[in-house]
């Protein structure tokens, strides 16, 4: 059986300031890589945490078809966010606890619907700790940061 995995990451230069995302996608069969696929990107003003969702969202996007998949991402924010606290903004018409708009809810809803067609299981991992699907995700996000900045 092919194993689907994602590794997701974002970066920025200064927060706000340009910024990029990164995902390694990987095929496995018996714990090897059989298939791998790399995308970045970037934007010349954005947030840290606009690049990690981003980044989980172009992962998702990029499946041609319905897929069990494991996303890897060393963002709390983004793990949390899907898998925790999403049901809750979203029964309350995308609100707060404290009554004020979820941050970045236009991303959190693209999230949510790109999802939609697959099961997902969302992990964490420890940033710049080692992991070389995350090492790798890292610097395709700083490459797609590079050409926005001075």
């Amino acid at each position: 059986m092919v194993e689907l995995r994602a590794f997701v990451d974002g970066a920025c230069s200064g927060n706000p300031g340009p910024g990029g995302w990164g995902v390694v996608l990987q095929a496995r069969k018996n714990g090897k890589i059989v298939k791998k696929r790399e995308l970045s990107g970037g934007e010349k003003h954005t947030t840290n945490n606009r690049m990690e969702l981003t980044a989980a969202i172009r992962a998702l996007e990029s499946l041609t078809r319905s897929a069990e998949i494991t996303m890897v991402t060393d963002s709390q924010y983004v793990k949390n966010g899907i898998t925790r606290w999403i049901k809750k903004w979203k029964s309350e018409g995308w609100s707060r606890r404290s009554g004020e708009p979820v941050k970045n809810v236009d991303l959190w809803r693209q999230l949510d619907h790109a999802r939609e067609r697959h099961k997902v299981k969302w992990e964490w991992t420890r940033g710049h700790a080692g992991d070389p699907g995350n090492e790798r995700a890292d610097q395709l996000a700083r490459k797609g940061m590079k050409p926005f900045l001075r």
